[in-house]
């Protein structure tokens, strides 16, 4: 049998570790720092978390002068328009093809400049090359559009006047579907590559030295440490950014395609996407419900995406798993 006294250092130190534990504990231990985080957590809930009481209109034959309240429920007929229409599938295979086109090309091209950043000995050669990498992310699609016209016009752009002084004859890229995966990747690892590879560097740059330094002292060639230490220790920030992104996996880049593409109903077979397709819909129906049903549609399929996948890298490897 314990003794009295043994059972009340028990019971004070359990009330100690239930305090420590204790949700106000933890603010006025670490307060400053909530403090910190307080302007972006008021944005996350004002911009993300409010506006969700908006999913009803999803259900509603919404009429934006009766509001929300005064608006006919409808239930999922909203949801009939984009199931049931001709290009569902294909639209859908679009976002699917060109979303794991961009996620797979930019994750290798990003570990790949992360790499090759960190392995640059020149201080300032390593500053400049990062900057001049980066740069294209802060360029607006709109611009990039133009540069894309320039380049590639039928009749004035600088890849067709190059190949007729060879030549070769024009190629009519915005007349030709098939040109325009090839196309829109290449423009997403040019624009997003660069500053994508800015979370592989730091987990790079974390990487303690003395780990290479054993590796050079037994022989290893700069190739066998990428191959044996760096990658290896990126796998859990690759899963991890991985995971993150299948969660857009239904939502195509909007602002990318329709500021390059336009309403050009030639490319409509490879470069149409949900988005698209939902925006010229929303702007000749003028229907904010069917909208509202589709966006509502790609934020649960791919809520299930990062779920689904999460648990399966959870049983794989637990280390490398969002929650």
């Amino acid at each position: 049998m314990k003794s009295s006294a043994t059972l009340a250092a028990s019971a004070t130190h359990l009330h100690s570790k239930r305090k420590k534990d204790s949700f106000f504990f933890e603010i006025k231990k670490n307060g400053l720092l909530y403090l910190i985080a307080l302007p972006g957590i008021l944005l996350i809930f004002v911009f993300s978390y409010l506006p969700m009481a908006g999913i009803v209109i999803a259900f509603q034959n919404f009429n934006p002068v009766k509001g929300i309240t005064g608006s006919e429920f409808v239930g999922l007929k909203n949801f009939a328009f984009f199931v049931q229409s001709s290009d569902t599938i294909k639209v859908i295979f679009n976002t699917l093809y060109l979303n794991v086109l961009f996620i797979g090309t930019s994750t290798l091209a990003s570990i790949a400049i992360a790499i090759m950043l960190a392995e640059l000995g020149g201080k300032w050669f390593k500053k400049i090359s990062q900057t001049i990498i980066m740069l294209p992310h802060f360029l607006s699609w709109t611009v990039i559009a133009m540069f894309v016209s320039a380049l590639l016009s039928t009749d004035t752009g600088m890849v067709n006047k190059g190949l007729n002084l060879l030549g070769l004859e024009s190629i009519g890229f915005y007349s030709t579907a098939s040109w325009w995966p090839f196309i829109l990747v290449m423009l997403k690892l040019w624009v997003g590559a660069g500053f994508g590879s800015i979370v592989y560097l730091a987990t790079i740059s974390g990487i303690n030295p003395d780990i290479y330094e054993s590796a050079s002292i037994d022989g290893a060639s700069r190739w066998d440490k990428i191959r044996h230490i760096t990658l290896p220790l990126l796998k859990p920030t690759v899963i991890l950014l991985l995971l993150l992104a299948v969660g857009g996996l239904f939502n195509g880049d909007f602002g990318m395609i329709y500021a390059i593409v336009g309403n050009n109903p030639v490319l409509y077979p490879t470069t149409d996407v949900i988005d698209t397709y939902v925006y010229r819909a929303l702007m000749e129906l003028s229907d904010m419900s069917m909208a509202a049903a589709v966006g509502l549609f790609q934020s649960v399929v791919g809520f299930i995406l990062v779920v689904s996948i999460n648990y399966i890298t959870r049983k794989l490897s637990p280390e490398s798993a969002l929650f």
